[in-house]
């Protein structure tokens, strides 16, 4: 006769771990939690090495974009014509340019107008093609259509020949112009991403759903479409970004951007681009050219790594 105080059988033991949500061999329900799409993305960006790298870069150039004055305490608008086109010397590290200007400090402050032109110009884009073709992707039927064919007039506009005839038009210098120019010129592309992303989105089950319990127009596209369409706006814009900060220096290269007294790379680039010049003081070209590459550089990988983590295609 078997003791009534007797240890449970393993098997006991086990259907009381199960019970428990604690069975043999496995861990935690909440440790195996499932992931959402941004806290998955994140757990992979941390994990490669690219996103780090570019994002380490690209926090280093907002940092002295912001504080110029951290690495740099000369003043870049400061020249002395006695020490035009010196090379790299102690104290200053990338020479001197045409106009005795020292190259380091100007590569430096050069960062300030060409980042600042890059984050306004992509939230520009960002914005109205977030707003155009996600009202054209939820509305549809003549919304669709009005907004599609305003959408297919602007990507007809080839946008460094239409920001040239622009910028050329108008008097105005500084940085606004040309970023309302490259904004009005630049979101097509994203709003037809929006468009697509948005009508995928409001034909889901849980869109539907809500639409029955009579969630309204307002409600449906901020609560329940927006937060998942957003994600390939968001890729977009950052691989765009680095586009157009070099879209600034090839605009002001060309002189119709940025000007004078403005510290950009692009402008110190055309200063530098003369032939005779660059043969006898390559310096004055090779180091702003190799800050803007470095920029545009950094921008595009963080965009394609952003890219890798949330498209559930590349995964």
């Amino acid at each position: 006769m078997s003791d009534a105080t007797s240890a449970p059988s393993p098997m006991e033991a086990e259907e009381e771990n199960a019970a428990k949500g604690l069975t043999a061999g496995t861990s935690s329900p909440e440790k195996d939690a499932p992931r959402g799409l941004w806290s998955d993305a994140w757990h992979d960006l941390r994990h490669n090495p690219i996103f780090v790298v570019s994002a380490l870069l690209i926090l280093f150039l907002v940092v002295i974009a912001l504080w110029p004055s951290l690495i740099a305490t000369r003043d870049p608008q400061r020249c002395d014509l006695a020490r035009s086109l010196q090379g790299p010397s102690a104290g200053h590290w990338f020479g001197f340019d045409t106009q005795g200007c020292d190259v380091y400090t100007r590569t430096v402050y050069g960062a300030r107008a060409s980042i600042a032109v890059g984050l306004t110009a992509t939230a520009g884009v960002a914005l109205v093609g977030a707003v155009v073709g996600g009202l054209a992707g939820f509305f549809g039927g003549l919304w669709d259509t009005l907004l599609s064919r305003l959408t297919d007039v602007f990507f007809g506009i080839p946008v460094v020949l239409g920001a040239i005839v622009f910028l050329s038009m108008i008097s105005l210098s500084g940085i606004w112009p040309v970023v309302l120019v490259i904004a009005a010129l630049s979101w097509p592309q994203v709003a037809r991403i929006a468009r697509g992303a948005v009508i995928t989105a409001k034909q889901h089950d849980y869109v539907q759903a809500a639409r029955a319990l009579g969630a309204g127009n307002a409600r449906l596209l901020l609560r329940h479409i927006l937060p998942n369409a957003v994600a390939p706006v968001i890729v977009m814009a950052t691989i765009t970004l680095g586009t157009f900060i070099a879209l600034e220096a090839t605009l002001s290269y060309l002189g119709v951007g940025l000007r004078p007294p403005t510290v950009s790379w692009g402008v110190d680039i055309s200063a530098a681009s003369d032939g005779m010049q660059f043969r006898n003081a390559p310096h004055i070209l090779l180091y702003p050219a190799a800050a803007l590459s470095l920029t545009v550089l950094a921008f595009i990988m963080l965009g394609d790594a952003v890219r890798d983590a949330i498209d559930p295609k590349l995964r």
